[in-house]
């Protein structure tokens, strides 16, 4: 539940977006299972889906560093070779000299894939090329500038509603970053994408966003040489395809995956336990309380966490198959407050054969910390569920 955990929200009795949200299923399974707290963002390493969601899949962030845009290059298929540098580069809406969104309004793809088109055509080299990923998520490779790698960039969504002047690329080799962000809205400005979203009310890319640079992904140990299981993925990132695809695991190709709230709940599950049939294990990842979370919007965090019991949840309580393990947790958690990621600790519930109640009541921030289990580091939650620990 990618996002899924934050802090008490003061406008609404301070309660978290968990204890918000109507979740029979998840509270049933909470009253059976073990509730805990699981760290799994290292200290000193940034709460990004990259770091978390490697703990979660069981692999530890700090032996196995990758930079989240060579994740994303890995679920792309981009070819990446020494001396070849990697950014996320997201089309971003800005207003009045502030980031006001950093998704461009979630466009779609086929309306970022003409805006990516049109950059590689003004802008892409033999130096320079730019790769479209999903809605907004898209990659840049430069050759032959490793120095670049040394700039200081912030995700634009840690900055919503600042001064874009303020958080700019700085330090060695940003010149060269700020260069193509700035040579990009000459590109954007006047595309005809831009035109049609304008006459329809829409956030306009206006800009790309360079950051997360990283260089080629190393190599990991795959899952079923780690765990001695078959494992298989669901998601429609490509930071969690990313690291599946690094990890040998099994990407399965389910209709009606998106990252939003439009995502097909119950189709996503239904598909995930139908993989079983062929793998040990199955991992299902949702995206839309973590993008609801990025935009502020309680309401909306709420019901895509309130879907995730209704449309999921439910169908892993009535599940008939042989005898089922399941783990649920965020990767890290996104306040509403900060609409970005913080690096505390997040809920986990352990939950079926083999395991016994913990006493809570909810599946909330607050009943896992009253049972005083502390999951630290969080990568050893993937040997629990197992039962080898």
């Amino acid at each position: 539940m990618d996002g899924a955990s934050g802090l008490p929200l003061p406008e609404r009795g301070g309660r978290t977006c968990l204890e918000l949200a109507d979740t029979p299923n998840l509270d049933v399974m909470a009253r059976a299972g073990i509730l805990g707290m699981a760290r799994t963002i290292p200290a000193g390493m940034e709460p990004s889906s990259a770091n978390g969601c490697m703990s979660v899949f069981g692999y530890d962030p700090v032996e196995y560093p990758v930079g989240r845009a060579a994740i994303e290059a890995k679920s792309l298929g981009i070819p990446v070779g020494e001396g070849d540098v990697l950014f996320r580069c997201n089309l971003v809406t800005i207003k009045d000299g502030r980031m006001y969104d950093y998704s461009a309004g979630h466009i779609g793809n086929e309306e970022a894939r003409q805006l990516i088109d049109a950059l590689n055509k003004a802008l892409g080299n033999d130096e320079v090329r730019f790769y479209p990923g999903l809605n907004y998520r898209h990659i840049l490779k430069v050759t032959g500038r490793e120095d670049i790698l040394k700039a200081e960039c912030t995700p634009p969504h840690d900055i919503p509603g600042k001064p874009v002047s303020e958080n700019m690329p700085r330090g060695p080799g940003s010149d060269f970053l700020y260069g193509l962000m700035k040579k990009s809205e000459e590109v954007l400005r006047e595309h005809p994408v831009n035109e049609e979203r304008k006459s329809r009310g829409d956030s306009t890319a206006d800009t790309i966003w360079l950051f997360w640079g990283s260089r080629k992904a190393p190599d990991i140990p795959a899952f079923a040489e780690k765990y001695g299981l078959r494992a298989a993925v669901t998601s429609a990132v490509d930071v969690i395809r990313g690291l599946a695809k690094m990890m040998e695991i099994e990407v399965l190709e389910i209709p009606g995956v998106t990252d939003g709230l439009d995502n097909d709940f119950a189709g996503q599950i239904d598909g995930a336990l139908e993989g079983l049939n062929k793998c040990d294990l199955v991992i299902v990842h949702i995206e839309a309380p973590d993008e609801e979370a990025h935009a502020g919007s309680i309401e909306n965090k709420v019901e895509a966490i309130r879907k995730i019991d209704s449309e999921v949840v439910s169908r892993l309580r009535d599940w008939r198959g042989d005898s089922l393990r399941v783990l649920i947790m965020p990767d890290h958690p996104t306040p509403i407050q900060i609409r970005t990621h913080s690096p505390d600790p997040v809920p986990f519930m352990l939950w079926g054969e083999g395991f016994t109640s913990s006493g809570a009541e909810r599946f909330t921030e607050a009943d896992a910390e009253k049972t005083g289990e502390l999951i630290d580091p969080g990568y050893s939650i993937m040997s629990k569920l197992f039962g080898d620990s």
